[in-house]
This record gives structure tokens, sequence and C-alpha cells, in this order.
């Protein structure tokens, strides 16, 4: 019974610290599983779009989906389990975000009758990629908390690139979906069939150019028919291109949206590429004060600073006596951290 009731408390225990504790190993280790499972599956969403990988391997990406949504799950449950208000937690814009990021493999795996619609399972499957800004919320974690690195540079580059790739991701999935899908083999092929019908009622007048008997997809919004040569965006990673090219260069370069929505998605990208720069550039522009000046990039005086403030101010609250002061100022931060958790 005995042993029982410890194995119970040291399970407990592992799983606070995995949801509870930033600066644990087990927070850190968890950590470190989730966002390897967000790279393997947004990357296996981006081959999704590309033949013949979508078909070839078409139960090697569900399988990878299924894994992927077993960890996301397990990270959901445990955030609404220890989280100080659950109801504030499952509403709060990181909760929708955790249930995002599992919510569409369920909702396909109940095959509900609402989602038969070829159109539903395609919004379903693009809805996924937001899963990425879970990446995001571990990185804010790490600043808000204000966890330690022996190389800064390393994190703000680690914290960067986490930026980036979630940008290209859901840049380019949206991309692909409000513009690419429109000219999408599927959409070409009802496309082509419903303009076929419609010609047999009522065929085209003599002379006519045989363009007018091929398929063009339409704006939804803008209503400008699509040219064969301004399909661009025909899967997410032919997609990832132009992201990258508009993030760098804020241009469109050799690919081009062509439609109302794809314009507005391509104007943000372009927003976010100016902001992904100003980071990078305030980056670099430390490393540089380091290597040539031999500035510090810690923030070791500033703590050094606001210890002795906050001691001078119990001491002149009288709530500390000198003696004990001066020892306070002989701790470490990681000391002093410990001493007061002890009180």
């Amino acid at each position: 019974m005995n042993a029982i009731s410890h194995d119970k408390i040291s399970e407990e225990g592992l799983l606070s610290q995995i949801f509870t504790q930033p600066l644990s190993k087990p927070f850190k280790l968890w950590i470190a599983v989730i966002n390897f499972w967000i790279y393997v599956s947004c990357i296996s969403l981006a081959l999704e779009t590309l033949e013949p990988f979508a078909t070839t391997y078409k139960s090697l990406f569900w399988a990878i989906e299924l894994v992927a949504v077993f960890f996301f799950t397990g990270d959901y449950l445990g955030n609404v389990y220890f989280a100080k208000n659950r109801i504030k937690y499952i509403f709060s814009f990181w909760g929708l975000v955790d249930l995002i990021s599992i919510l569409p493999t369920f909702l396909v795996i109940l095959d509900l009758g609402a989602l038969q619609g070829a159109k539903v399972l395609r919004i379903l499957r693009v809805v996924r990629v937001l899963r990425v800004l879970k990446m995001a919320k571990a990185a804010i974690q790490e600043i808000s908390n204000k966890v330690k690195s022996t190389n800064p540079l390393v994190t703000n580059l680690r914290i960067y690139f986490i930026a980036l790739f979630s940008v290209v991701m859901i840049s380019s999935s949206l991309m692909f979906f409000v513009e690419g899908d429109l000219y999408s083999t599927e959409n070409m092929a009802i496309g082509q069939a419903a303009l076929d019908a419609e010609l047999k009622i009522h065929p085209l007048p003599e002379g006519s150019p045989p363009e007018a008997s091929v398929f063009a997809p339409v704006d939804p919004i803008g209503g400008n028919a699509i040219a064969a040569d301004k399909h661009f965006f025909t899967s997410i990673p032919s997609t990832m291109w132009w992201c990258m090219v508009t993030l760098t260069t804020t241009g469109y370069g050799d690919m081009f949206p062509v439609t109302f929505g794809g314009r507005v998605i391509a104007s943000v990208t372009m927003l976010l590429g100016l902001v992904l720069f100003g980071i990078l550039m305030n980056i670099v522009g430390k490393t540089l004060m380091v290597m040539l000046f031999g500035e510090s990039m810690t923030e070791s005086q500033d703590s050094k600073t606001s210890k002795e403030h906050a001691i001078s101010m119990l001491l002149s609250l009288k709530l500390l006596n000198p003696e004990k002061g001066a020892q306070l100022l002989t701790m470490t931060d990681e000391q002093l951290k410990d001493k007061l958790e002890k009180l």
C-alpha cells in the first residue's frame, strides 16, 4: 500500500513539473518532444499537398498525424488539468490554439456527416497548421519565465527561427488554400466537367477560340478569371518559395497572387517580413557589439543592481537587519531564490 502511494505521489509530482515548472528538466524535455512533433506534422502537412507524395505515402502521413495528435492531446489535457483556472484557460488564446491543434483530426476520425464534403476536409487539413503557434507559445513562456541560457545569442536565434518557421508555414498554407485551392487538380476536374456539361446544352458559336472550352477558375471576390499561366500556388512547398521571397525582399518575385484574398495574405506577409527583419537586425547588432567591443549580452549586472536595490529597500523599512542583508548580498541568484522558496 505504501509503495503504491509513493508511486502515485511521484507520478503526480512528475506531471506537475511537466506542466507547471518551466525551469525543471521534465518540462524542458516535454516541450522538446512537442516541438519535434510540431515540426514533423507541419512537414507532413506540406508534403500532403505535393504529388506524387500525397498518393504514394498517404498511409504514412496519416500515421504521423495520429502519433502527433496523441502527444498534442496529452499536452492539452495536462495544461487544462494543471491550469489555475481551467475554464479561463480553455477559452484563452493559447487554450484555443491547443484545441485547434487536435480538433480537426478528431473530427475526421469521427467521420461526421457534415465533414463528407471535400471542401470541409481541406479546410480542416489547413487549420492544422495553426499548431505551429504552440512553438511560439513555448518561446514566449521561456521569455516570460526568464529561463537562463549559457548563450543568449543561441536562445535569441532559436526564438527568431521559431517565429520565421511559424510565419512561413501559416502564410504558405493560407495562400495555398485561399488561392491555390481554386485551381487544384480536384477543383479543375470538377469545373471542367461542369463546363463540358454546359457546352453540350449550349454549344459555343462557330469560330470561338479553343480556350473558351477550357475551364478557368474565377476569383470569388473580384470575379476575374485566373489564367493558366497564373496558377502558381499548386502546393505548400512551392508556395514556401513565394513566402521566403516576400518576407526577405518585400516583393512578389516570380510568383504573385492574383485574387483579392491572396493579395490580402501577401500584404500581411510583407508586414511580418519587416517585423522579422527588425528582430534579426537587433540580434545581429547585439552580436556585433559583443564581438567588436566585448560587451556582455547577459543581464548579470542589471540583476545584481536590482538585488542590491531590493535589499536596500528591506533595510530601510527595517524588515531586514544589516547582518542578514550583507549575507544575502553574497548569495547567487539561485541561492537567494531557493532561500526565498523555503520561507
